[in-house]
């Protein structure tokens, strides 16, 4: 983990509970327009975002969420299984395309090594952290089964979350970024130039579960996220249906 991930955990840690929101959320950080949203639809409602992997950790290491929205199943097994949250609350609520990104203007990229390189030149591609961050380790995935891993893994500029590879990408840092589909709809700086095809990667499946210090507003907020207006939300931003509901 970061520093900057392990001190925001150990001050979430040492809120006093009078001070605490009602409910307090840890989600992924692509979910953060449709997710504002359904939290607004409440009183006392926070949501904190990051990688799912930090968010993860500082669940695991005490911070005082009541509900944690994931955007990978391991990571969620991780929470279960140390008993960090409620094994039957857990909840499979919403799925996502991994798209290849670029600046607006540019245009299409086979998803081929010679014309992946050509495209990137001197530059590099931004991901999520490729050990740690879902989208990251969606990208990894998806690139060795595309057989592109050797050629651009000395190539990566890792981040600490999917957003943050959008913004590398939207300010011409990098020339090219692997994010979810609904990712590219919060800038108008990037246009998606190639998709994943959804064999070459895991699942892309957004999991929510209660933790053990959730009270009734936190089911209550779950509850909504799952229900047909929660859902229709997700849906607007571009999320598709949960993974069960395509099968």
């Amino acid at each position: 983990m970061n520093l900057r991930a392990l001190l925001f955990g150990l001050i979430l840690m040492l809120i006093a509970p009078s001070a605490r929101a009602e409910v307090l959320i840890f989600a992924a950080a692509s979910l953060k327009g449709p997710l504002d949203r359904i939290a607004a639809q409440f009183d006392d409602v926070v949501v904190s975002y990051g990688g799912s992997g930090t968010m993860a950790r500082q669940v695991s290491f005490g911070a005082p969420a009541d509900i944690v929205l994931l955007a990978n199943a391991d990571w969620m097994d991780v929470l279960v299984d140390g008993g960090h949250v409620q094994r039957d609350t857990v909840v499979d609520f919403a799925s996502n395309r991994l798209v290849l990104i670029g600046r607006q203007g540019t245009g299409r990229v086979a998803l081929e090594a010679d014309a992946l390189l050509e495209r990137l030149g001197d530059g590099r591609l931004a991901v999520g952290l490729t050990e740690a961050v879902p989208a990251g380790i969606y990208a990894k995935a998806a690139l060795q089964s595309l057989g592109l891993w050797d050629a651009t893994k000395d190539r990566l500029a890792e981040v600490d979350n999917v957003r943050a590879a959008l913004t590398k990408v939207a300010r011409g840092q990098t020339q090219l970024g692997i994010v979810y589909r609904t990712d590219t709809r919060v800038s108008d700086a990037v246009v998606e130039v190639a998709a994943f095809p959804v064999e070459s990667h895991p699942p892309i499946i957004y999991l929510g579960a209660l933790t053990n210090k959730a009270n009734d507003d936190a089911q209550s907020v779950l509850a909504y996220l799952l229900s047909p207006d929660g859902q229709a939300i997700l849906a607007e931003s571009g999320f598709l249906p949960p993974h069960g509901a395509l099968r």
